[in-house]
């Protein structure tokens, strides 16, 4: 699937919890239980999000042309949060995810439910997934 189709998908299933704040949140949680279970060996300082509050971790590799994404926090709303944009990032190309038009949090109203300081956290989470889209875009170039 596409980024905009992940995209969209996700913006229909926060459609059905129709605005309803708390099962929002616990929607979001049961996203991050959900979270494939990332490597111990992952959860070291280079992999650490800066700027974000709660602890999260994030690794990239590169394979078949794809960028494939895990993650972990220690809160579970972040682990949520952070498992939406492995959902939508992951398997795609470091062009497509450089290109990324990022509508989704709008539309389901993120802003509503998650805090300034989370919402600077999930900035720096992307930023992050784009370091790396650009760091193996870089090192295709390089290597051509």
């Amino acid at each position: 699937m596409s980024i905009n189709e992940n995209q969209d998908e996700i913006i229909n299933e926060f459609s059905l919890l129709d605005g309803d704040m708390e099962m929002t949140v616990f929607y979001i949680m049961e996203l991050g239980q959900k979270l494939p279970v990332m490597k111990t060996e992952d959860k070291v300082e280079v992999n650490s999000v800066k700027g974000c509050q709660s602890k999260v971790w994030l690794s990239a590799k590169y394979e078949d042309g794809k960028v494939h994404f895990s993650a972990d926090s220690n809160t579970a709303i972040t682990k949520g949060l952070v498992s939406l944009l492995v959902r939508i990032f992951s398997g795609q190309t470091p062009e497509n995810i450089l290109n990324a038009e990022f509508y989704f949090m709008k539309k389901i109203g993120m802003e509503r439910f998650i805090g300034t300081q989370r919402s600077n956290g999930f900035a720096a989470m992307i930023k992050q997934i784009k370091i790396y889209a650009l760091a193996f875009k870089t090192q295709l170039e390089f290597k051509s």
